[in-house]
Protein backbone atom coordinates (compact mmCIF):
# COMPACT_ATOMS: atom_id res chain seq x y z
CA UNK A 1 0.00 0.00 0.00
CA UNK A 2 1.37 3.02 -0.88
CA UNK A 3 1.37 6.38 0.31
CA UNK A 4 2.58 10.17 -1.83
CA UNK A 5 3.30 12.91 -0.05
CA UNK A 6 3.32 15.96 -1.65
CA UNK A 7 5.75 18.84 0.34
CA UNK A 8 5.08 22.41 -0.61
CA UNK A 9 7.37 24.20 1.13
CA UNK A 10 10.40 25.82 -0.81
CA UNK A 11 12.78 25.47 1.90
CA UNK A 12 14.23 21.60 2.54
CA UNK A 13 14.50 20.63 5.81
CA UNK A 14 12.03 23.05 6.94
CA UNK A 15 8.83 22.97 9.39
CA UNK A 16 6.79 21.05 7.00
CA UNK A 17 9.50 18.43 6.30
CA UNK A 18 9.57 18.55 10.29
CA UNK A 19 5.68 17.47 10.20
CA UNK A 20 5.67 15.45 6.69
CA UNK A 21 8.56 13.07 8.26
CA UNK A 22 6.99 12.76 11.55
CA UNK A 23 3.72 11.04 9.29
CA UNK A 24 6.66 8.99 7.49
CA UNK A 25 7.67 7.03 10.45
CA UNK A 26 4.02 5.96 11.61
CA UNK A 27 3.21 5.39 7.82
CA UNK A 28 6.50 3.15 7.74
CA UNK A 29 5.88 1.27 10.74
CA UNK A 30 2.69 0.39 9.61
CA UNK A 31 4.03 -1.05 6.74
CA UNK A 32 2.59 1.86 3.88
CA UNK A 33 5.66 2.40 1.36
CA UNK A 34 5.78 6.54 0.90
CA UNK A 35 6.92 8.76 -1.69
CA UNK A 36 7.79 11.79 -0.93
CA UNK A 37 7.86 14.86 -3.71
CA UNK A 38 8.80 18.45 -2.41
CA UNK A 39 7.30 20.87 -5.06
CA UNK A 40 8.29 24.36 -3.48
CA UNK A 41 11.38 24.54 -5.54
CA UNK A 42 9.68 23.83 -8.25
CA UNK A 43 8.07 25.81 -11.38
CA UNK A 44 4.73 24.99 -11.84
CA UNK A 45 2.22 27.36 -13.71
CA UNK A 46 -1.26 27.52 -12.80
CA UNK A 47 -4.32 25.87 -15.31
CA UNK A 48 -5.66 27.78 -18.18
CA UNK A 49 -8.57 25.94 -19.24
CA UNK A 50 -7.39 24.82 -22.52
CA UNK A 51 -8.76 21.40 -22.32
CA UNK A 52 -6.02 19.83 -23.63
CA UNK A 53 -6.26 17.23 -20.61
CA UNK A 54 -9.39 15.81 -21.66
CA UNK A 55 -8.09 15.26 -25.10
CA UNK A 56 -4.61 13.87 -24.26
CA UNK A 57 -5.29 12.28 -20.88
CA UNK A 58 -2.74 14.57 -19.32
CA UNK A 59 -1.72 18.31 -18.62
CA UNK A 60 -0.86 20.02 -21.89
CA UNK A 61 2.17 21.39 -19.72
CA UNK A 62 5.31 18.85 -19.47
CA UNK A 63 6.35 19.54 -15.69
CA UNK A 64 6.28 18.15 -12.17
CA UNK A 65 2.32 17.78 -12.12
CA UNK A 66 2.44 15.17 -15.23
CA UNK A 67 5.40 13.23 -13.01
CA UNK A 68 2.84 13.52 -9.83
CA UNK A 69 0.10 11.85 -11.79
CA UNK A 70 1.28 8.56 -12.17
CA UNK A 71 2.43 8.47 -8.80
CA UNK A 72 -1.33 9.42 -7.68
CA UNK A 73 -2.84 6.94 -9.40
CA UNK A 74 -0.84 4.32 -8.19
CA UNK A 75 -1.18 5.56 -4.40
CA UNK A 76 -3.54 4.43 -1.68
CA UNK A 77 -3.79 7.81 -0.11
CA UNK A 78 -2.80 11.55 -0.85
CA UNK A 79 -1.31 13.81 1.54
CA UNK A 80 -0.86 16.93 0.83
CA UNK A 81 1.23 19.76 3.37
CA UNK A 82 1.89 23.44 2.88
CA UNK A 83 3.29 26.13 4.93
CA UNK A 84 0.89 29.04 5.36
CA UNK A 85 1.05 31.87 3.23
CA UNK A 86 -1.77 34.91 3.29
CA UNK A 87 -3.88 32.58 5.34
CA UNK A 88 -3.48 29.72 2.80
CA UNK A 89 -1.71 27.47 1.07
CA UNK A 90 1.30 28.90 -1.20
CA UNK A 91 0.42 29.60 -4.79
CA UNK A 92 2.43 26.37 -5.95
CA UNK A 93 0.25 23.85 -4.19
CA UNK A 94 -2.68 25.26 -5.43
CA UNK A 95 -1.72 25.91 -8.94
CA UNK A 96 -0.69 22.13 -8.76
CA UNK A 97 -3.43 20.48 -6.96
CA UNK A 98 -5.76 22.61 -9.20
CA UNK A 99 -3.98 21.25 -12.85
CA UNK A 100 -3.11 17.18 -10.89
CA UNK A 101 -6.73 16.90 -10.07
CA UNK A 102 -8.64 18.64 -13.07
CA UNK A 103 -6.38 16.90 -15.52
CA UNK A 104 -6.04 13.30 -14.38
CA UNK A 105 -9.21 11.29 -15.33
CA UNK A 106 -8.56 8.05 -12.99
CA UNK A 107 -11.09 6.76 -10.95
CA UNK A 108 -9.94 8.52 -6.89
CA UNK A 109 -13.11 6.81 -5.26
CA UNK A 110 -11.65 5.75 -1.82
CA UNK A 111 -8.32 7.12 -2.33
CA UNK A 112 -7.59 8.61 1.26
CA UNK A 113 -6.65 12.46 1.73
CA UNK A 114 -5.24 14.45 4.23
CA UNK A 115 -4.17 18.12 4.12
CA UNK A 116 -0.97 19.54 6.62
CA UNK A 117 -0.92 23.16 7.12
CA UNK A 118 1.93 24.43 8.50
CA UNK A 119 2.24 28.40 10.10
CA UNK A 120 4.37 31.02 12.52
CA UNK A 121 0.58 31.68 14.07
CA UNK A 122 -2.55 31.83 12.21
CA UNK A 123 -3.92 31.09 8.58
CA UNK A 124 -3.33 26.73 9.40
CA UNK A 125 -7.69 26.13 9.67
CA UNK A 126 -8.26 27.98 6.48
CA UNK A 127 -5.55 26.80 4.68
CA UNK A 128 -6.79 23.15 5.94
CA UNK A 129 -10.43 24.04 4.69
CA UNK A 130 -8.48 24.72 1.36
CA UNK A 131 -7.00 21.14 0.82
CA UNK A 132 -10.01 19.27 1.92
CA UNK A 133 -12.30 20.56 -0.83
CA UNK A 134 -9.87 18.82 -3.60
CA UNK A 135 -10.54 15.40 -1.81
CA UNK A 136 -14.51 16.25 -0.66
CA UNK A 137 -14.92 17.02 -4.61
CA UNK A 138 -13.23 13.65 -5.86
CA UNK A 139 -15.08 10.78 -3.62
CA UNK A 140 -11.84 10.81 -1.29
CA UNK A 141 -12.45 9.48 2.37
CA UNK A 142 -10.73 12.54 4.44
CA UNK A 143 -8.81 11.27 7.46
CA UNK A 144 -8.77 13.16 10.61
CA UNK A 145 -6.68 13.32 13.68
CA UNK A 146 -7.11 14.72 17.56
CA UNK A 147 -7.04 18.37 16.07
CA UNK A 148 -7.26 19.90 12.87
CA UNK A 149 -3.75 19.05 10.80
CA UNK A 150 -1.59 21.73 12.07
CA UNK A 151 1.60 22.23 13.02
CA UNK A 152 3.68 25.61 14.58
CA UNK A 153 7.01 27.39 13.73
CA UNK A 154 8.40 30.33 11.95
CA UNK A 155 12.25 29.90 12.02
CA UNK A 156 13.72 26.58 10.20
CA UNK A 157 13.38 23.64 12.68
CA UNK A 158 10.96 25.49 15.57
CA UNK A 159 8.28 23.02 14.40
CA UNK A 160 10.29 20.40 16.47
CA UNK A 161 9.10 22.11 19.12
CA UNK A 162 5.69 21.71 18.56
CA UNK A 163 5.09 18.71 20.68
CA UNK A 164 0.77 18.93 20.14
CA UNK A 165 1.31 19.42 16.77
CA UNK A 166 3.68 16.74 15.92
CA UNK A 167 1.70 14.47 18.18
CA UNK A 168 -1.45 15.43 15.76
CA UNK A 169 0.65 13.90 12.96
CA UNK A 170 1.38 10.60 14.24
CA UNK A 171 -2.04 9.91 14.85
CA UNK A 172 -3.23 11.42 11.60
CA UNK A 173 -0.75 8.90 10.05
CA UNK A 174 -1.89 5.86 12.39
CA UNK A 175 -5.60 6.99 11.54
CA UNK A 176 -4.73 7.24 7.86
CA UNK A 177 -3.08 3.54 7.87
CA UNK A 178 -5.87 1.76 9.02
CA UNK A 179 -8.56 3.98 7.06
CA UNK A 180 -6.16 2.75 3.35
CA UNK A 181 -6.42 -0.97 5.13
CA UNK A 182 -9.91 -1.14 6.41
CA UNK A 183 -11.13 0.45 2.54
CA UNK A 184 -8.72 -2.29 0.80
CA UNK A 185 -10.47 -5.31 2.89
CA UNK A 186 -13.97 -3.75 1.89
CA UNK A 187 -12.68 -3.18 -1.90
CA UNK A 188 -12.61 -6.92 -1.87
CA UNK A 189 -15.88 -7.82 0.27
CA UNK A 190 -17.85 -5.58 -1.41
CA UNK A 191 -16.17 -3.68 -3.92
CA UNK A 192 -16.39 0.03 -4.21
CA UNK A 193 -19.77 2.28 -4.47
CA UNK A 194 -22.72 2.02 -6.71
CA UNK A 195 -22.15 5.01 -8.91
CA UNK A 196 -23.95 6.99 -11.14
CA UNK A 197 -23.86 9.10 -14.64
CA UNK A 198 -22.72 12.48 -13.41
CA UNK A 199 -25.81 15.05 -13.29
CA UNK A 200 -24.47 18.54 -14.92
CA UNK A 201 -26.29 21.27 -13.56
CA UNK A 202 -25.39 24.48 -14.77
CA UNK A 203 -27.27 27.58 -13.53
CA UNK A 204 -27.23 29.40 -17.07
CA UNK A 205 -28.33 27.35 -20.22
Amino acid sequence: MKVLLINASPREGGNTSIAVNEMVKIFTDEGMECDVVRIGNQDIRGCIACGSCAKNGKCVFDDPVNELAAKFEEADGLVVASPVYYASPNATLIACLDRLFYSTHFDKTMKVGAGVAVARRGGCSASFDVLNKYFTISNMPIASSQYWNSVHGREKGQAAKDLEGLQTMRVLARNMSFLIKSIALGKEKFGLPETEEHAWTHFID
